[in-house]
């Protein structure tokens, strides 16, 4: 439980009440996959009892809060290594592009980038993702920016 930051307890409260139907402070290990499913992790049967067994120690079928936060927890701690490895992987891409190694990539460079992601793209359309993005027309993207193009966040 200590992995999680109030943000994420709190999503898991809210999630753990809406599937606690009788208020009794328990969920019942039938309703795990559903659970997993909603938060985008399909998981077979087999994988799915094994992950059950682990976190419902006294075998009741039944998990506490306490217990329902260990399980999510492995799956939301994935989720922020899945992001570092895919940061590291645009970093590299960056470095690639970058091959001056001057901290930014011009913005034809990244017009080629969209090119080769999307051959449909019009010239029109990168012109105006490009004028979005490179917002100061400095005609150059840094890390920042191109993570921010790439992530959408």
């Amino acid at each position: 439980m200590e992995e999680l930051d109030k943000t994420q307890l709190q999503l898991l409260k809210n999630a753990f009440d809406a599937f606690d139907h009788e208020k009794k402070g328990v969920i019942s290990t039938d309703m795990i996959g559903t659970i997993l499913e909603m938060l985008g992790h399909e998981l077979d049967e087999d994988t799915l009892k094994e992950i059950i067994n682990e976190v419902d120690q006294d075998g009741s079928g039944q998990l506490e809060f306490s217990e329902f936060c260990e399980l999510a927890a492995k799956f939301l701690t994935e989720e922020e290594e899945d992001d570092e490895a895919m940061i590291k992987e645009l970093k590299e891409a960056f470095r690639l592009y970058d091959k001056e190694g001057n901290g930014y990539i011009t913005t034809d460079v990244l017009k080629e980038i969209f090119k080769e992601l999307d051959n449909t793209i019009t010239a029109d359309d990168l012109d105006t993702m490009i004028e979005e993005i490179d917002s100061d027309g400095s005609g150059t993207v840094d890390f920042e920016e191109f993570l921010e193009v790439m992530t959408g966040e």
